[in-house]
């Protein structure tokens, strides 16, 4: 049998590793509104309004915040992410064992701090199963959907070929420059449109399939 042609799966978090119904990411949002407002100063009739226009233009809000508020990146993070997790999110043990299975080093790699990444997985008890963190902090604040993104998180696993990678995201933008730099990306649920994507599923339980279509070999199958 053929070796596997991928050696990293890169794994978005919020609302990848869990499914985007659960709520997490609108209450994050609240947060974000509630401390433009509160603590940055803008004012509440301008307040969503700019927070879509620095998303879209740095890639985060947080970005848009830095540069234009001169937030202190830290505090805004423990501030938008001090939510009750088990309120949202409960353990799936498909999910679990379905990366605990995959054959690659599997990476977190997300716009957001460690902090919560390894918040979120110590409550989805994915821990275990996660190899390797890559946040915000470690992209020198450089958030997806930027190319340099994507370049430092390569340097960061130790990888010079992007097409050793998967990348599972479950927004277009992000995925898109993934592709652009050779990964193969996978969009994850049902969110967004998939104009231009070429891969898709609505969920991680789908994963396994995806992976040995793409020609990934699982040890166990490979007698």
């Amino acid at each position: 049998m053929a070796p596997s042609p991928y050696r990293v799966l890169f794994l978005d978090l919020d609302d990848t590793v869990y499914p985007s119904s659960s709520g997490l990411w609108e209450a994050i949002g609240d947060r974000i509104l509630s401390y433009m407002v509160e603590v940055a100063g803008v004012p509440a009739v301008r307040a969503d309004a700019l927070r879509d226009e620095y998303f879209r233009s740095y890639g985060t809000t947080l970005t848009g915040l830095r540069i234009h508020q001169g937030v202190d990146p830290h505090d805004y993070l423990r501030y938008v992410h001090d939510l009750p997790l088990e309120r949202y999110l409960a353990p799936d043990p498909l999910v679990r064992a379905i990366l605990a299975e995959v054959p690659l080093r599997r990476v977190v790699f997300t716009n957001a701090d460690r902090a919560h990444a390894n918040r979120v997985l110590a409550r989805l008890n994915l821990t275990e199963v996660i190899d390797q963190i890559i946040d915000i902090t470690d992209l020198d604040w450089t958030p997806k959907p930027l190319e340099a993104a994507y370049t430092k998180a390569l340097a960061a696993v130790g990888e010079t070929d992007a097409r050793a990678c998967v990348l599972v995201d479950d927004m277009v933008r992000n995925v898109l420059p993934a592709e652009r730099l050779g990964m193969t990306g996978v969009l994850v649920g049902q969110k967004h449109s998939s104009e231009n994507v070429h891969l898709r599923i609505d969920s991680l339980h789908q994963l396994p399939d995806l992976l040995r279509d793409l020609g990934v070999v699982y040890p166990r199958e490979a007698a």
